[in-house]
């Protein structure tokens, strides 16, 4: 007897919908699964055979045949196991297959029956809903996180035989209805107490960071040890704005797919803040793998990506970004399927002027020959450095700023200046919803909303012949500055603004 069963596949961080049919016939005992099916997919006959005998059922001694279709798209892990196992039960009329039609199910099963969580479950429940199914059923410990898809019936069971019982009459169980949790931002799971006020001094680092927040700008910092680099770029989640209920559901699917969701079920509605270290590999920074995964930059998507000690990343690795940075996306290309992650990120690094740390320091003396300082710079590519946005000297404290006693200005404020600043930015990009923030303009919004005046226009111009400024690094002036503008509520960029987005291009690296 032939059955089917549904199923789901993901790719990258969408889903495809998977037939899982199963054929019981006569021949010698054994079973076999075909489709692309990857080693965790092959061994799951032998977790479903010792699943259905210790469930109560019986396991057909007869010629097993799985089939996923569509056949040239790659199955892997151990989400069919609750599929496949409901499909041998269906094709060896153990179960009544009036219902099997209108549900999809995913599950790993244990040797004794029961359901264990699977990742990727809030894009498959998406797409469950998306496709028309009456309700999806899933381990309960996935419940929650597939509940958070509205206009779909969930089921979650903690054996196969719940659910077996659960398809003889579907009417008599009621569907998943989760308690009201508090957000993560509630919960306090956002940096813990960080707060910009225990920053001391660097009044044009903090200064910079806001403008990064107001407009998702691209920012360094360079200073010696010790300037508050790493203080100040972990304090910017702290003046961000929470995520719209569109970005958190794009956002927590990422990390649904990527098995990081730690609290199944729970919208992720703070700004993703990933700090990978430098020996980070290409791939576990932008994403891949056999089977394409999310990278540290998809991870941060709608957030930020930090990274410390930006010169000791390797080159090539580096090189990585430049994509990313100007498309907002990742194209990943295997042989057998090509993936798209979204990473519309914002990129806040820090580094040292100079091996030693110490160069251009008013009381350390810099200990490198120049040839030192040449080569610890050419780590960074002009056409990585033209993508940053904000490129920033942060200074040694002075004495008077070590010993202050009062604290510097708190997040909130700097944060609700932000939120101020961003909602002119949205009510501009009404018509284009596809903007959320200033940088991510491209030439033709920026023809329309960075219109200069006679006087900005003649400053741009000499600043671009003095400074020898790329047309990629002239936009993104033209970009900070509206930002400027729009913390100081002005319709138009003045040229004090533009005076202000010049100067945080004129990094002097001094190699």
């Amino acid at each position: 007897m032939l059955a089917r069963v549904w199923s789901a596949s993901l790719l990258g961080i969408n889903a495809i919908r998977v037939g899982v049919e199963v054929d019981v016939s006569g021949g010698l005992p054994g079973m076999v699964i075909v489709g692309l099916p990857d080693a965790a997919v092959q061994e799951s006959k032998e977790r479903v055979r010792a699943a259905l005998r210790n469930s109560g059922f019986s396991f057909p001694m007869r010629r097993v045949v799985v089939n996923l279709m569509p056949a040239d798209l790659r199955k892997e892990g151990p989400s069919f196991d609750l599929s496949i196992g409901l499909g041998v039960l269906a094709a060896s009329e153990q179960l009544d297959t009036t219902h099997l039609e209108n549900y999809l199910f995913l599950g790993e099963v244990s040797l004794d029956g029961v359901l264990h969580p699977v990742s990727g479950v809030l894009p498959i429940a998406a797409t469950a809903q998306r496709l028309g199914f009456k309700g999806i059923v899933v381990p309960q410990a996935n419940a929650r996180e597939a509940a958070v898809v509205t206009g779909l019936q969930v089921y979650g069971f903690e054996t196969v035989a719940q659910v077996a019982e659960f398809l003889q009459k579907p009417e008599a169980v009621q569907p998943f209805a989760p308690a009201p949790t508090p957000s993560d931002r509630e919960s306090g799971s956002l940096l813990g107490a960080l707060d910009l006020k225990d920053v001391k001094g660097q009044a044009h680092a903090r200064r910079a960071l806001e403008i990064a927040a107001a407009g998702g700008h691209n920012l360094v910092f360079v200073g010696p040890p010790g300037s508050g680099k790493t203080m100040l770029a972990r304090r910017l989640p702290t003046i961000l704005p929470n995520l719209s209920l569109g970005e958190a559901l794009e956002v927590t699917k990422i990390y649904s797919v990527a098995g990081l969701l730690k609290e199944r079920g729970m919208l992720i509605q703070s700004r993703p803040f990933r700090s990978p270290h430098h020996s980070a590999s290409g791939p576990a920074l932008v994403g891949g793998g056999s089977f394409p995964r999310p990278g540290e930059i998809s991870l941060a998507h709608h957030g930020v990506l930090f990274l410390d000690e930006l010169t000791e990343f390797k080159r090539d690795v580096l090189e990585f970004l430049r994509q990313p940075l100007e498309d907002g996306f990742v194209n990943i290309s295997r042989t057998r399927q090509s993936v798209s992650f979204p990473a519309q990120f914002t990129l806040v690094a820090s580094t040292n002027p100079c091996p030693c740390g110490y160069f251009g320091d008013s009381v350390q003396a810099c200990t490198c020959s120049p040839r030192q300082r040449e080569s610890y710079w050419a780590k960074l590519s002009g056409p990585l450095m033209d993508r940053i946005d904000l490129q920033v000297s942060v200074n040694r404290l002075k004495p008077t700023e070590l010993t202050q006693v009062s604290e510097g200005e708190p997040s909130q404020p700097i944060r609700e200046r932000v939120l101020a600043a961003r909602t002119v930015s949205h009510d501009r990009f009404k018509e284009e919803p596809q903007l959320h923030c200033n940088a991510q303009m491209q030439s033709r919004h920026m023809r329309e909303w960075c219109r200069l005046d006679e006087a900005s226009r003649q400053l741009l111009e000499a600043a671009i012949q003095r400074l020898g400024l790329s047309a990629r690094a002239t936009d993104r002036i033209l970009k900070v500055g509206r930002t400027i503008a729009d913390l100081a509520f002005s319709q138009e960029i003045q040229a004090t603004h533009v005076a202000e987005a010049i100067q945080y291009r004129t990094l002097d690296r001094m190699q």
